[in-house]
């Protein structure tokens, strides 16, 4: 009998243990994977929330895994909060290899909400600028001064009317926060520090080096500005000129392309459909409305997921409304997180369908087609014996923008497992000039890789990772100990043919006028 006891104490204890086990890793599950792509893709810019990236930075691609992921977790590493150490890869590059030029791509930082929930109180969060609240940073004054002799600088219209730095006590719809400009200026020290030893950008670059250029809304201008300030400190003013990109896609005098919204269409309904198949959504989304005494319609008009997402970002309980009975209805974090597993639940059919990545390479080869146009120029410049161009080519190119302009250049370069654009997410090309044979290491006997003396190379780093060998350029490129990088050339012949294979065309007027069926 006492045995029996002791073997049924034995069984019960380990189930517990099992249980606590369980229940550990589902609380800390913090695996990451890629998210939603927000639902209102170029209705508004960056009008939504698309999701969310992993809290290990070091994983820009979610791990093979069998548990669910954590949908509160990945909502957490969305919002970046600039709290932590991080480590840029930017910069680092074989011995003796030559950085050429830089372009960056950026969304910009933490934001106000852009949606509004009806019966509720909007998130009480202060959109000036002071270092005695946090989070802050040692350069926040100096930035706050640097941005009063803004007057000095160069602005295409209607740039010179918006405020370089958010300004009112009480947030406005859409407004960058203090987090987003902290997040901004940690980019651009981040950078400073990963360039500074390469002498980059020259510290007497030339108006024509340096190029800015961001769409209309204050928080890309002002996301811009201050990742401008990390990366150059007290920046001459004269010397800058700040650019305006009315499209959010970036695409310049080359937006118009009738198959790309014929794509983004269809992949719009392929959202719909997945999002009223889930009877849990519906079910949630009716509660809800029902807590704040809403129409399942008018919640769902509100965008609260936007809302809700400020809230957790910035320590905020979630939004009550009052009830009939003079109590007060509040939505839940478990509310919160049903509809978080059905944004990570539609980037996996959104990938597993592919409508959306064609979309994404019709609406980013304009941008894509400018980046290898300004590489090659810059190669071309950098040529052994030929004359440089008077006040040398754009050796660093800024362009803050919106997840709606990241995600799909995340797509289009075939970095479709990548995290959805967290808040302040950047998107780094580098190109880089090999030594001369002479300089480089020497060659062993037998060795049959080709690099040649100067031969220029590109790089592509996200959120401070390479994923350079996950792009569809290089991903099949077979790398050797003289061959470290991905040449130019791959990026080269991508942009200007292979990348429309996926639309059964070879060319962006092709692609974009053929006749669909």
């Amino acid at each position: 009998m006492l045995a029996r006891n002791r073997f049924l104490l034995l069984v019960m204890v380990g189930g517990a243990a099992l249980a606590i086990i369980s229940l550990s890793l589902q609380f800390l599950n913090l695996i990451p994977t890629t998210p939603l792509l927000e639902e209102r893709l170029l209705q508004a810019a960056d009008g939504g929330v698309g999701g969310a990236v992993g809290k290990s930075r070091k994983r820009v691609f979610p791990a093979p895994h069998t548990l669910e992921p954590n949908p509160i977790a990945e909502a957490y590493s969305y919002c970046n909060t600039p709290n932590r150490t991080e480590q840029a890869w930017e910069g680092h590059s074989p011995a003796d290899y030559k950085l050429l030029s830089v372009q960056v791509m950026i969304r910009h930082g933490d934001r106000y909400p852009l949606y509004y929930i009806p019966k509720t109180k909007r998130p009480a969060i202060d959109c000036t600028l002071s270092t005695s609240r946090k989070p802050s940073h040692p350069l926040l004054n100096s930035f706050i001064r640097h941005m009063g002799q803004g007057a000095q600088g160069h602005w295409e219209s209607p740039l010179g009317s918006v405020p370089r730095l958010p300004n009112h006590s009480a947030c406005e719809m859409g407004e960058l926060t203090q987090t987003g400009v902290v997040q901004h200026l940690r980019n651009g020290q981040l950078l400073h520090k990963a360039y500074r030893r390469h002498s980059f950008p020259p510290a007497d670059w030339t108006p024509r080096q340096v190029w800015l250029e961001t769409t209309g809304k204050s928080r890309t201008l002002q996301s811009g500005l201050a990742f401008l300030y990390g990366l150059l400190p007290d920046f001459d003013w004269t010397k800058l000129t700040v650019r305006h990109q009315w499209s959010t896609l970036f695409c310049g005098s080359a937006c118009d392309c009738p198959a790309r919204n014929r794509h983004l269409e269809e992949e719009q309904r392929r959202q719909y459909r997945l999002r009223v198949s889930d009877t849990q959504l519906e079910r949630t989304y009716a509660d809800m409305a029902r807590t704040l005494g809403l129409l399942t319609r008018q919640l769902r008009a509100a965008n609260p997921i936007d809302s809700l997402l400020c809230h957790l970002c910035h320590g905020i309980s979630f939004p009550c409304a009052p009830m009939g009975d003079g109590t007060y209805g509040c939505l839940t974090m478990a509310q919160f997180a049903v509809i978080r597993r059905q944004q990570l639940d539609d980037e996996v059919d959104r990938r597993r369908v592919g409508l959306y990545h064609k979309y994404a390479i019709l609406a980013m080869y304009p941008y894509l087609n400018r980046t290898a146009t300004k590489m090659e120029r810059v190669a071309k410049d950098n040529e052994a014996g030929r004359a440089r161009r008077a006040g040398g080519e754009e050796v660093f190119s800024l362009s803050s923008a919106h997840d709606v302009t990241v995600a799909p250049l995340l797509s289009a370069l075939g970095l479709e497992e990548a995290r959805f654009p967290r808040f302040a997410a950047r998107l780094v090309f580098e190109l880089w000039k090999s030594p001369p044979a002479t300089q480089g290491p020497q060659k062993k006997k037998g060795d049959k890789s080709k690099v040649k003396d100067g031969e220029v190379f590109i790089r592509v780093l996200y959120n401070g990772e390479d994923v350079t060998y996950h792009t569809s350029f290089c991903r099949s490129h077979v790398t050797n100990t003289n061959q470290p990088l991905c040449p130019l050339k791959n990026f080269l012949s991508f942009v200007r043919r292979d990348m429309f294979s996926v639309v059964n065309a070879t060319s962006y007027q092709e692609a974009c006028y053929k006749r669909p069926g």
